[in-house]
């Protein structure tokens, strides 16, 4: 899915103006002239950015970014603003917008703002796809290889995860072995990087030893 641009500001001139140099750069943009507008077209699953107007009348650019965290979307937002204050850009910054720039907008501060928007929801969506690629492998697991994985990622010896679980040395060596072919791991290190995109818990050591990190 291509990554689009999302443009939201109530001045024809600044938006058909912004749309050009984004688009000049070789950007897929799409306009929207109020949030009322951009809330009737927009899409929280599509990959992108949103440059988003601080002022705006009816809903202004601080209620639109409310409102797509209540909506779920995660796309990266930039403010712009030409009568901004400090409370107001603290507030959008601590709601997780990425830069507030002034108008008018210097074109490089602009695209280097919008660039890296794009570069941290791609980056962002490619860590979700994979955890949910993890996710799903760690459903191939029987329900007792998946409570002797997280002793195995604690360092644990086969002969102490036996102990810990009340079953036979053996029987840890054979599902130790089943959930590393399952899941494709050559070792220990790979299983637990593997175990964090998965939020696979580590078990509790006991004697004194110490979770491999």
């Amino acid at each position: 899915m291509a990554a689009v641009v999302h443009i939201v500001d109530d001045d024809p001139s600044v938006l058909t103006a912004l749309g050009r140099v984004l688009a000049s750069d070789g950007m897929d943009v799409a306009l929207s002239a109020s949030t009322q507008e951009f809330l009737g077209s927009f899409d929280a699953a599509t990959t992108g950015c949103i440059v988003l107007d601080l002022s705006m009348p009816g809903m202004d650019g601080l209620e639109l970014q409310t409102r797509l965290a209540e909506l779920g979307a995660t796309q990266p937002v930039i403010f712009l603003t030409g009568c901004g204050d400090i409370a107001s850009s603290v507030r959008a910054m601590k709601a997780g917008a990425i830069d507030f720039l002034t108008k008018p907008v210097d074109v490089d501060a602009l695209l280097e703002a919008v660039r890296r928007g794009l570069d941290m929801d791609a980056k962002a969506r490619e860590q979700l796809l994979e955890e949910r690629r993890a996710q799903a492998l760690l459903t191939t697991l029987s329900p007792r290889e998946y409570e002797v994985l997280p002793h195995v990622l604690a360092g644990r010896l086969n002969k102490q995860i036996a102990s810990d679980l009340g079953i036979a040395e053996k029987t840890v060596k054979a599902h130790r072995a089943r959930i590393m072919q399952k899941l494709g791991m050559h070792s220990v290190a790979e299983l637990v990087r593997f175990s964090e995109h998965a939020h696979v818990p580590v078990a509790a050591c006991g004697r004194g030893r110490e979770p491999v990190r």
